[in-house]
């Protein structure tokens, strides 16, 4: 997904349901713990949203939060056809409303897609 080596990464939306294969492979990759509560700026978060988290812009927003000024977040959401899925237009919306850039979604897991965001280039926020 691309982090590399020493990157800071905060876990939001934990749940049973998540994958715990991508999360290991991304601690592999990250050759460190994720993390929950954040005392400096992270490189990245990784969002993990279901339908029924609630009102995704809020969570973006959030995970802006702590967030470094270069640093992206990975919205994870369900697959068409899983509990919590969550439309494209829907997520592109919220994107928007944040304040974010979408990149096109990957597929990660057998269950879940991954939304690349990061604030649109030039942007002071």
């Amino acid at each position: 997904m691309g982090l590399v080596s020493g990157q800071i990464v905060q876990e939001l939306g934990w749940d049973e349901d998540v994958d715990e294969d991508l999360r290991s492979l991304l601690m592999d990759e990250i050759e460190s713990d994720l993390i929950y509560e954040a005392v400096e700026a992270v490189d990245a978060v990784l969002l993990w949203w279901r339908y029924e988290d609630g009102d995704l812009t809020d969570g973006l927003v959030d995970a802006l939060t702590d967030l470094g000024e270069k640093g992206f977040i990975w919205l994870l959401t369900p697959k068409l056809g899983n509990d919590g899925y969550i439309d494209a237009a829907d997520i592109s919306e919220a994107a928007l409303a944040a304040g974010l850039a979408l990149a096109n979604p990957a597929s990660v897991s057998q269950r879940w897609h991954a939304h690349k965001l990061g604030r649109p280039k030039g942007s002071r926020r």
